[in-house]
């Protein structure tokens, strides 16, 4: 009994506490609702306070923007009326402008059909004045033709022939005064360069040759030469490249070929075999080969002491080899490296009389033949081959073109590429320095008298001076000094469009008038 009322209180006391602490909770919780409640009502407070702020500035905001626009509208509108209240007033005056100037243009148009009424009115005038005048012309012509017995057409065709002769008379009056007075300065100092550089050079000639002759010791030596079956003399010429004659000549052997170091490879190689007695076609080519090693460094020295003569350095070392070759390269019966180192010197001293530098002159000069080393070998004109040469080997552009310019293969454009052409001429026609076979030689000079005689008035011609000089007798009575200065000048030019020759052909017209009266 006492354990069910223990049991009874302990449950009515959990049963009291557990509604005390719902009360209790109760309160809590009715405590912090109302909290929340009010903090709420505070927050959305303060929300609308801040919404009502907030509205009011963008109101502000919105009324100051539409305010500036407003202004600016105003400004804008303000412009435009302005520009084109200037626009009408600039029409304006652009049409009282256009009726002053339509006002204007009628005025003239008035005035110029009233000016073409005056015109019209004159033309008619003047068509029958023109009438009238060429009848009197027609008259006065007529009776002019009638008292000088000759028309219109004849008189005019003898005044014009009369004016023609008389100006082609003034013309070679003053072409003739200019010249001489050019002449004077101009060949004096010419002739004084010319004389001074052939003055101071000196060169030795040599002849021209297409075979050489090696002498044998015996005749019995031809048929050692020959060989057994020929093979001796087949192994020379296919070694040497030369042809070999053996004929009825006493002790003497002929080397023929155009190609002249090849001809002195075999000149050499066979007077070397014949002195060792050793004759067949092993030794020939052992021979033959170290033979052409010795022309090789011969070559090259002749190359290299023809540029320490003339004084010129730095020079490729394929171009000095090719100024040695020169050598053994004739042309008229002048020999190549020779005339090359002449032109070299001759072109040295106009330089240094000109005032043009005289280093590159020299090496102008000394390089004008190189094409002449190879020409045998390249198709072509030498000059031109050898201004390639030069300009593959590092020449400068100046000797270049004088190289190229000297037979004129294209025009002269410099003073430099003037001097190697005349240093040029200079050294192949001084006396000696060329031979010219006697046919061409005679029909030049033949030739030379035949332009001059194919001219009227021509009575004579001689050609003189190894055909450097035609001097031509003209009639009188047909030519006078005037016309004899133009025939000069006609016949200058004939020769120079129908010959070839080197350097310049003087001509000389000569008119004589004779008076002859006998005293009886």
């Amino acid at each position: 009994m006492a354990i069910i009322q223990i049991v009874g209180i302990a449950i009515g006391g959990i049963l009291l506490g557990v509604l005390i602490g719902f009360w209790t909770r109760k309160r809590v919780v009715e405590s912090q609702f109302t909290s929340i409640k009010n903090y709420s009502e505070k927050i959305i407070n303060e929300a609308h306070r801040d919404a009502k702020n907030i509205k009011k500035e963008a109101m502000l905001k919105a009324k100051d923007h539409l305010y500036k626009l407003k202004l600016e509208f105003e400004k804008e509108t303000k412009e435009k009326r302005n520009q084109l209240q200037a626009q009408e007033s600039r029409l304006f005056h652009k049409e009282e402008n256009l009726d002053k100037k339509i006002e204007l243009y009628e005025q003239k148009e008035r005035h110029i059909a009233k000016k073409e009424a005056e015109i019209r009115q004159i033309e008619e005038e003047l068509r029958q004045d023109q009438a009238q005048y060429k009848e009197l012309l027609g008259q006065q012509r007529r009776e002019l033709e009638r008292i000088a017995g000759i028309s219109s057409d004849e008189a005019k065709e003898m005044l014009l022939k009369a004016m023609e002769t008389e100006a082609r008379h003034d013309a070679a009056k003053l072409i003739r005064k200019i010249e001489t007075e050019a002449r004077e300065v101009a060949d004096r100092k010419a002739q004084e360069i010319l004389a001074l550089a052939v003055k101071r050079y000196a060169g030795d000639y040599v002849a021209e040759k297409t075979v050489s002759v090696v002498n044998l010791p015996n005749e019995e030596m031809k048929g050692r030469i020959i060989g057994r079956e020929g093979r001796n003399i087949r192994a020379i010429e296919a070694a040497t490249g030369i042809d070999v004659i053996i004929d009825d000549t006493p002790e003497a052997v002929i080397l023929s070929g155009f190609n002249p170091i090849r001809r002195e490879v075999a000149k050499i190689s066979l007077e070397r075999l014949i002195d060792d007695g050793r004759i067949h076609p092993a030794r020939i080519e052992e021979m033959v080969e170290k033979v052409n090693k010795e022309i090789e460094a011969s070559i090259r020295e002749a190359g290299e002491q023809a540029t320490f003569d003339v004084g010129v350095h730095g020079i490729n070392g394929e171009l000095i080899r090719l100024i040695g070759r020169l050598k053994y390269r004739s042309s008229y019966a002048q020999n190549v490296l020779q005339h090359s180192k002449e032109v070299a010197f001759i072109c040295g001293v106009m330089a240094a009389e000109l005032g043009v530098n005289p280093k590159q002159a020299k090496r102008a000069g000394l390089l004008h033949d190189i094409g002449k080393a190879v020409d045998h070998e390249v198709e072509g004109p030498h000059a031109l081959i050898g201004a390639d040469l030069a300009k593959k080997y590092g020449e400068k552009g100046a000797v270049v073109h004088a190289i190229a310019a000297h037979h004129e293969e294209i025009p002269p454009e410099s003073i430099l590429a003037v001097m190697v052409q005349a240093a040029d001429t200079l050294s192949g026609a001084r006396p000696g320095a060329r031979k010219e076979m006697l046919e061409s030689y005679v029909k030049r000079l033949e030739e030379l008298e035949t332009i001059a005689m194919s001219f009227k008035g021509v009575t004579k011609s001689y050609a003189i001076q190894a055909g450097r000089e035609i001097r031509i007798m003209v009639e009188g009575k047909q030519v006078d000094d005037d016309q004899a200065y133009l025939l000069c000048k006609d016949i200058a030019k004939k020769i120079e469009r129908e010959l070839a020759y080197p350097g310049q052909i003087k001509v000389t017209v000569i008119r004589e008038t004779r008076a002859v009266e006998y005293a009886r």
